[in-house]
């Protein structure tokens, strides 16, 4: 990859062996090895047994979840927050690993819908829930460094599950919840 990126030092006119760019491919390496670390990543290990028996029947919200991502269009980043819902059945999980489980899939060339509709199944596979509410509003560095260049805007996606879905109450109250306070 090293000099994959130098070579495109070059086409862009930069010169490599320059005092600022000389470590930049490997530091390149790096980034790109950790933000596209979800491809490595496995959720039963990341979860790790931390699933617990549970009578609760009440909403479990993570909310305010912060989150990056690389578009794969422009390979550009795009971040903001994710909020994640379940409604258990007899299980709970380990309050962590949700935020975990966004990570996952945010460290992934990504496009915002996909990376919705992940985070709901992943949760849904891994708790079987009565219900899965996720909803993500980012700002998207290829919409505002270039193309349209607009700098406000923002983009909300939303993945529904059973409950969330069928029932205009729980809908409802998950939306209620991550608006209040909410940034």
């Amino acid at each position: 990859m090293e000099n994959l990126i130098e070579e495109i030092l070059k086409q862009i006119g930069e010169d490599p062996s320059r005092e600022g760019l000389v470590k930049t491919p490997n530091r390149v390496k790096k980034a790109y090895d950790f933000l596209t670390s979800g491809y490595k990543a496995d959720i039963n290990q990341l979860v790790n047994g931390a699933i617990f028996e549970e009578n609760t029947t009440g909403m479990v919200l993570v909310r305010d979840i912060e989150m990056y991502s690389l578009c794969e269009h422009h390979l550009l980043p795009f971040y903001g927050r994710a909020h994640v819902a379940y409604i258990p059945n007899k299980k709970i999980i380990g309050i962590s690993k949700i935020p975990r489980i966004v990570d996952v899939f945010a460290r992934r060339l990504q496009v915002q819908e996909r990376l919705t509709d992940q985070i709901a199944q992943a949760i849904q596979e891994t708790l079987d829930p009565l219900g899965v509410g996720v909803v993500i509003k980012a700002k998207h560095l290829c919409m505002m460094m270039r193309g349209v260049e607009k700098q406000n805007s923002e983009l909300f996606t939303s993945s529904l599950l059973g409950l969330f879905k069928t029932d205009p109450t729980t809908r409802s109250e998950f939306l209620d919840l991550i608006r209040t306070g909410s940034h």
